[in-house]
């Protein structure tokens, strides 16, 4: 048998996937969840060996829960929106169904991930078509969602001072903490709103913290921060953040 968990918010969703599954022998759900604490405790205990995963979800959306698990199985996302469905592949999902989904797209879909857990083997589309047919973006991010040892954190945006690089991790500092993150720098700086410029190969800021810019040394600046930490700038950096202040 292959353990299945469905998570969705919404109960006519997951039983319509339930339902489906019902018709595949080999199939058993193992648990339910409609958010996404009780999700990534769910998958802890039950280990499925594949996830059907609503995207727009309370507590933590489908992509946070997502990042915050460690090897993840083969996941199939669903949601009622196709303006994700490009971050859904760029996070390796092996499919992503449009709520509500006929049963012969359920089935391919299907078909792909037990093909994956056959080979261990994922055929991911080609992105540039994606954007071709995808109405929207999914948007900037809002909040960042971090594990701390057994606790879940949502940070959000607004609360973060600067972002730090830690190899392949990221800081977030709020101030108050510093949260560790497995997320690129490229990765933020392409997702962040406008507020967040990136004025150092090692440092994002948020421009509502800056208080006040002064050159160091030839092509390198000093950033000082209203509760006086002191940050580097190269001078694209100090360019670029020059631009979005309005001092």
């Amino acid at each position: 048998m292959i353990p299945v968990v469905v998570v969705d918010d919404e109960t006519l969703a997951r039983d319509l996937i339930r339902h489906y599954l019902s018709m595949y022998p080999d199939m058993e759900v193992v648990g339910e969840a409609d958010n996404g604490f009780d999700a990534l405790k769910l998958i802890r205990e039950k280990q499925p060996q594949l996830i059907f995963l609503d995207v727009q979800m309370p507590k933590l959306t489908g992509f946070e829960l997502l990042e915050l698990m460690e090897n993840p199985p083969p996941v199939i996302f669903s949601t009622a929106f196709d303006r994700y469905a490009i971050r859904a592949f760029e996070m390796n999902a092996v499919d992503y169904l449009l709520k509500p989904c006929s049963k012969k797209r359920f089935d391919a879909a299907l078909r792909k991930a037990l093909s994956q857990l056959a080979t261990g083997m994922t055929e991911q589309p080609s992105l540039q078509s994606l954007r071709e047919t995808v109405s929207s973006p999914a948007g900037e991010l809002t909040r960042i969602a971090v594990k701390d040892r057994q606790q879940i954190h949502v940070v959000p945006i607004d609360d973060i001072d600067y972002i730090e690089a830690e190899g392949d991790y990221v800081k977030l500092h709020t101030g108050k903490k510093i949260f560790l993150k497995e997320k690129t720098m490229k990765y933020l700086e392409e997702n962040l709103p406008s507020q967040f410029i990136r004025i150092h190969r090692s440092y994002i800021v948020n421009v509502n913290r800056v208080s006040k810019i002064e050159l160091y040394e030839k092509e390198s600046y000093r950033v000082y921060l209203k509760d006086g930490i002191l940050l580097k700038a190269s001078s694209g950096g100090y360019k670029a953040l020059k631009e979005a202040v309005s001092w």
